[in-house]
Formats: structure tokens, C-alpha cells, sequence
């Protein structure tokens, strides 16, 4: 179950704390953290809401644990404050959402991609974020891990936007020997006693990843949820913002080359092509395949990072193709950000939440497309 594979993907990874809130439908993970984190030596707690979940999360990794949590479209928005804090403190940590249809509770047990947004800029601020979006079970195991990754080589929150259906799918999956899998270890700082009248600050803002004070290692250290200093103190002076908000942006945007992730189906002789991501992306590609078949030569863009969005990705596909199809559940969300970075027109093969999209629904847009072209 893709659930399932979410919690075996983080134990590899190292992660040894869970807090989370029962939400349907990520409950499963909840469920399987529960049992199998105690068996490796690590923790599952349920907290009082989805508020509290995240400043666990926050507590835990700087206490020296690699920490996720797992939710769905109302939790997570509960979760956006405290994943604000996380971002200005630099806390590693991973928030899985399997999406559900909404707004509201929605439908609860059934599909959606309505968070994609929410995710890049539901938290207020500049955050520049990590996003995953698998479209398998494998994906979902293999993503976890890779979203672990991240959250220590960057210190920053990762996002596994995965949905129902990958969520609560069944798959074969493939667990590769422990020596084929990378594991970011956390990066800790060494013992120090650096204060703000000391010459040499604690936090050096001109490197993208910095080592993590962790608790009860021997670091005199101020961490703070306010614009801060380089010796980790707040600070309303200008420069100080300037310096820490183009760190905390520019680590992410700095490297968005290295974050990416795509996949390419058919791209090679495409006339039209369509852009999707997560389950959505499988009736896309079986559109693709189907719309071959009748002679009209079609591809498949799969963001399997849609934030940093691949916007170079993207321009140079709408250079050789006629027109784009942005397919998804819900009524368009990525397709923003790829018409703001197309040079091609762009349209929405847009899909009520609920189900998966019907492949003959992303086929008739990519008729369109070819006859108004």
C-alpha cells in the first residue's frame, strides 16, 4: 500500500519520530508509524491537532531526530504556521499530504489535487519549498527518502504532495539492498559557545547548508522564530533581514537545477504535449499513448518536483510543441506557473476531485489544441 511504503521509506531514511493527527485519507501511515517506529527505536505520538503536530516536529529535529508527519488537505492548513517556523528555523523535517478533494472536508476518502498551491504559498512569507509528487507506490517509497534527503542537506521542511490514489493503492515495490540507498546524515554543529558579542558568529548566511545546533550537545545557540542575526538573535536592522531571507530563499533557488525532477514519454517527436504530475499523470499518459494511436504525435511532461517548479523544463518543451495540456484534479493549479513559463499556448484539461481524470478528457484538450494550431 502506497501508505505503507511512505513509513518503510522514512525508517530507511533514519526517521525515528512521528507526531500526527488521524486524517483520512494519510491515516494509514499514522497507523504503520505507529507500529513499526518502536521497533527500530524511535517514536509515534498523536497530538492534540495538526497545530501541535508540526511544533513537535520542530522540538524533535532539534533534539536530534530526523521527524515527519502525515496529513491531508484540512491538516495541512492547520499545519501552515508552524511550517513557517520550521522554514525561519531551519528545522529538517517532512510533511506528507495525501491529497483529498475539498475545500473544507470535502470528500474525505477520495481523490484531489487541490494543495499544490496551498503548498508554495500557504505559509506567509518568501518560502521557497521542496515539493515530491509521486504517481506510484514505488514512487511514494522512493520520494520519502528523497524528501529526507533534502530536509537535512538543506535544513528546511520537504513536501511529499502525493494523493488518494497513490496514497492508498496496492503495488509491488522494490526495497533496494541498504547499500543502494543514500541516506543525508545530519550535518551537526560542533560544541560551541559563540554569544552575539563574539567575533565570529555562530551561522554563516554566505553558505547554502549549514550544520545544526542540536540540543544538549554542548552548543550555546539561540534559535529564534523572529528575523534573526547571525548569531541567531533578532534583529530588526535591514541587513540582518536582507542577509537571512536571501539565505533561506536562495539555498532552494540556488540549486533548483540540482532539486529537479521530471519525466519524459514520447517527447521526442511531439507536436502537442501535456504536462501533469502525481495519479493524474497516468491517465495522462494513457491519453498520450491513446491519441499516438490515432496518428496525432503527443507527449508527457511528468513533474515529479513541482516546487522548485522546472521552469527552463518547461520553456524549452513549449518551444518545440504546438500547444501544452496541463492535466489535474482540480481546476487548475500547475497550470500557473507552466503558462507564466511557455512560450506556447496552455490549456487546462481540468477534472473534478473525487476521481482520477478520464484519459478521453485530456485527449479531446489535445484535439483541440492540434486543430487550433
Amino acid at each position: 500500500m502506497g501508505n505503507f511504503a511512505c513509513v518503510e521509506g522514512a525508517i530507511l531514511a533514519g526517521c525515528r519520530f512521528y507526531a500526527g493527527y488521524p486524517i483520512t485519507p494519510s491515516s494509514e501511515i499514522f497507523e504503520r508509524a505507529s507500529v513499526r517506529l518502536p521497533q527500530v527505536g524511535g517514536n509515534a505520538i498523536e497530538m492534540e491537532d495538526e497545530v501541535g503536530s508540526m511544533a513537535a516536529l520542530v522540538g524533535a529535529s532539534f533534539g536530534g531526530s530526523k521527524v515527519m508527519t502525515a496529513t491531508s488537505g484540512p491538516g495541512f492548513s492547520l499545519m501552515m504556521e508552524n511550517i513557517g517556523l520550521a522554514y525561519i528555523m531551519e528545522a529538517p523535517c517532512v510533511v506528507v499530504n495525501v491529497q483529498r478533494a475539498g475545500p473544507s472536508t470535502g470528500i474525505p476518502t477520495l481523490v484531489g489535487q487541490g494543495d499544490m498551491m496551498q503548498a508554495k504559498w500557504g505559509s506567509h512569507g518568501d518560502l521557497e519549498i521542496i515539493a515530491y509528487s509521486p504517481n506510484s507506490v514505488q514512487e511514494f517509497f522512493d520520494f520519502t527518502i528523497q524528501a529526507f534527503n533534502m530536509a537535512e542537506k538543506f535544513r528546511t521542511p520537504v513536501f511529499v504532495m502525493a494523493d488518494q490514489v497513490v496514497g492508498m493503492m496496492w503495488e509491488r515495490l522494490r526495497v533496494p539492498p541498504a547499500e543502494e540507498i543514500e541516506v543525508v546524515e545530519r550535518q551537526v554543529m560542533e560544541p560551541a559557545t559563540t554569544t552575539r558579542n563574539s567575533e565570529h558568529p555562530l551561522f554563516d548566511y554566505e553558505k547554502d547548508f549549514l550544520p545544526m545546533p542540536v540540543a544538549g550537545n554542548g552548543s550555546r545557540v539561540n534559535i529564534d522564530s523572529l528575523t534573526h542575526d547571525s548569531w541567531g538573535y533578532p534583529s530588526t536592522d535591514h541587513s540582518v533581514s536582507e542577509v537571512l531571507t536571501r539565505h533561506l530563499a536562495g539555498k532552494v533557488k540556488d540549486h533548483a537545477k540540482e532539486i529537479w525532477r521530471w519525466e519524459e514519454h514520447y517527447l521526442d517527436d511531439a507536436e502537442v504535449a501535456v504536462v501533469s504530475y502525481g495519479s493524474a499523470s497516468r491517465s495522462a499518459l494513457a491519453a498520450v499513448k491513446m491519441i499516438r494511436a490515432k496518428g496525432i504525435k503527443a507527449g508527457l511532461l511528468r513533474l515529479q518536483t513541482p516546487w522548485p517548479f522546472p521552469d527552463e523544463v518547461v520553456e524549452k518543451l513549449s518551444r518545440n510543441v504546438s500547444g501544452l495540456v496541463v492535466a489535474e484534479i482540480n481546476y487548475g493549479q500547475m497550470i500557473h506557473p507552466v503558462r507564466e513559463n511557455s512560450r506556447c499556448p496552455v490549456v487546462g484539461a481540468s477534472w473534478a476531485p473525487g476521481t482520477l481524470i478520464e484519459p478521453s478528457v485530456i485527449v479531446d484538450a489535445m484535439q483541440a489544441v492540434v486543430v487550433a494550431s
